[in-house]
């Protein structure tokens, strides 16, 4: 077998890399603009679902906002029905405020302004319905400050009953359960019960 002579072959690489390097120092060769890059799209982000819980709470908070709603139409106007409590409460507190706005209207008391949310607070929310009868039902425990600011109570004569020492903010924590959690879940929920709590007042609203 015949060799090629190793000088040959030496000179030759020689030849293609001034060659080579000749090209990549002319300017004007396509080859040595720079290589255009592509940006990768951005990652989607996904919207994860509210859970069970976060939906109870929003739906009790909801109701509680509606509760206001109907308590102020009921002391501003005698001429509304009780009933309407029915929408938005239950147990112990439909019949608290049942009896306490047959008292007012006996009394001629109305009143003038509006009760305010001012701050919402959830608690806990526990969804345990294990026994609707004993009252074990899906229940948010919600903290509420209402504002008074811009409300008074007045007789039939318009004088107001509503003492001046009276603090323009309260705090009262709510229970909201849902008795219909079979077959109701999102809609089925009503104020249960209230009661007073002590809580640095809030910013009237």
């Amino acid at each position: 077998m015949t060799h090629a002579p190793r000088t040959f072959v030496v000179a030759t690489v020689t030849m293609l890399t001034i060659a080579v390097g000749g090209c990549a120092s002319n300017g004007n060769d396509p080859a040595a603009s720079p290589t255009p890059t592509t940006s990768s799209p951005a990652p989607t982000t996904t919207n994860t679902p509210p859970s069970e819980s976060e939906k109870a709470s929003e739906a009790a908070s909801a109701v509680l906002w509606r509760y206001y709603d109907v308590r102020n139409q009921l002391r501003q106007d005698s001429t509304q029905p009780l009933t309407i409590l029915d929408d938005v409460a239950i147990s112990t507190e439909l019949a608290a405020q049942e009896h306490l706005f047959k008292t007012e209207r006996k009394q001629g008391l109305h009143q003038v302004g509006t009760t305010k949310v001012a701050k919402l607070d959830v608690q806990s929310v526990n969804l345990d319905n294990s026994d609707p009868k004993a009252g074990k039902v899906p229940t948010v425990e919600i903290d509420l400050c209402f504002d008074v600011s811009g409300v008074d109570v007045v007789d039939a004569n318009g004088k107001s009953v509503i003492s001046p020492d009276r603090p323009d903010t309260g705090w009262i924590q709510f229970l909201v359960s849902n008795y219909q959690w079979d077959t109701n879940p999102d809609d089925g929920w009503r104020v249960a019960s209230s009661q007073d709590i002590k809580r640095a007042p809030c910013k009237a609203s």
